[in-house]
């Protein structure tokens, strides 16, 4: 019989990548980070419709993942600051690569992706 952690485990390098990036919310955190170091408040402004507790588990994961970096000052109150590490900033070619095929597909040239 199969374990819960084995079957959990992705069954290729895509699977692997969309379980790093993947969902509604990392792709929006990571484009917002490709313009610099922000803080709490900065991201969750400027991502409508976020919460705070879904903004929050979503960079934890991504710091886990070794995509994010953050940033901790030990000042009164708290600041903290989030970055891409090297890893994270690596995913600027992919994104880009996307970005180009939604431009793509929203203007109706499917043709280009027809063999």
């Amino acid at each position: 019989m199969e374990s819960r952690a084995h079957s959990d485990k992705p069954t290729c390098a895509v699977e692997t990548a969309l379980k790093v990036i993947g969902g509604r919310w990392k792709v929006l955190i990571i484009r917002e980070l490709f313009q610099g170091v922000k803080r709490f408040g900065e991201l969750h402004r400027a991502m409508h419709g976020i919460t705070q507790k879904m903004l929050t588990q979503q960079l934890r994961e991504m710091e886990q993942d070794g995509i994010v970096h953050r940033q901790v000052y030990l000042q009164v109150p708290p600041k903290v600051e989030y970055s891409l590490t090297p890893l994270g900033e690596s995913l600027k070619p992919v994104l880009n690569s996307i970005h180009e095929w939604g431009i793509q597909y929203e203007e109706g040239k499917t043709d280009h992706f027809e063999e």
